[in-house]
């Protein structure tokens, strides 16, 4: 991974070069690569721009973290966490009702791709940064998106979708799309807006007319 040290931060810091124990220096860094990675591109910015941000000294950084693409897997499994953290959020406001749960997940998405800053998937931005489909970045974003897909199996399987494989695969494509159309229309745009009614007529229909939400 390039350790291209061109990035300004931007906002509020703590001291550069301050000592921070352990623990506190890895979640500040970790912030730090969180904010600047998803906002900049993992390519485009250095560990100088981590560390400064993060308000600690290299050598805390390098305690923590081999190298940069021991702390860019690290920022990996913070979003994969947080975003299944989104799934399992939406789920839950409807338990037992697996039709609503697809549906009410599409709602929060749209409302999440909504915002001013939103930079779209995390995952795919990777993606597009890594082309070399053997690297451990891009493997990463393999798993994450075979496990949303297992998870939408097994929430369209439960909605007794007449083809859940079917009706899964296409709510996956229509995520994939909000993400897309978050980057080239803008956040909140009318695609992004028109997908929770689109999610809907899908669910419904794969689902015997069953209402979504």
């Amino acid at each position: 991974m390039s350790s291209s040290e061109t990035l300004k931060p931007a906002g509020a810091r703590r001291a550069r070069g301050a000592q921070t124990a352990g623990p506190e220096a890895q979640q500040h860094l970790l912030r730090a690569a969180d904010e600047l990675f998803y906002r900049e591109g993992v390519r485009a910015v250095g560990v100088d721009a981590v560390v400064e941000r993060a308000g600690v000294n290299k050598m805390s950084l390098y305690r923590q973290f081999s190298s940069k693409d021991e702390l860019v897997m690290a920022y990996l499994e913070q979003k994969d966490e947080q975003f299944f953290g989104y799934v399992e959020k939406s789920f839950a406001k409807h338990p037992g009702d697996p039709a609503k749960q697809l549906q009410q997940y599409f709602d929060d998405l749209a409302v999440r791709a909504s915002i001013d800053d939103y930079r779209g998937c995390p995952f795919v931005n990777v993606s597009v940064e890594f082309p070399d489909a053997t690297h451990p970045a891009r493997q990463f974003v393999f798993r994450n998106k075979e496990r949303l897909m297992a998870r939408l199996l097994e929430r369209t399987t439960a909605a007794g979708a007449d083809d859940p494989v079917a009706l899964a695969n296409g709510l996956g494509l229509m995520i994939e799309g909000v993400y897309a159309a978050s980057q080239t229309y803008g956040p909140g745009c009318g695609p992004i807006l028109a997908a929770p009614k689109v999610a809907a007529q899908l669910i419904a229909a794969a689902c015997g007319g069953a209402r979504a939400g």
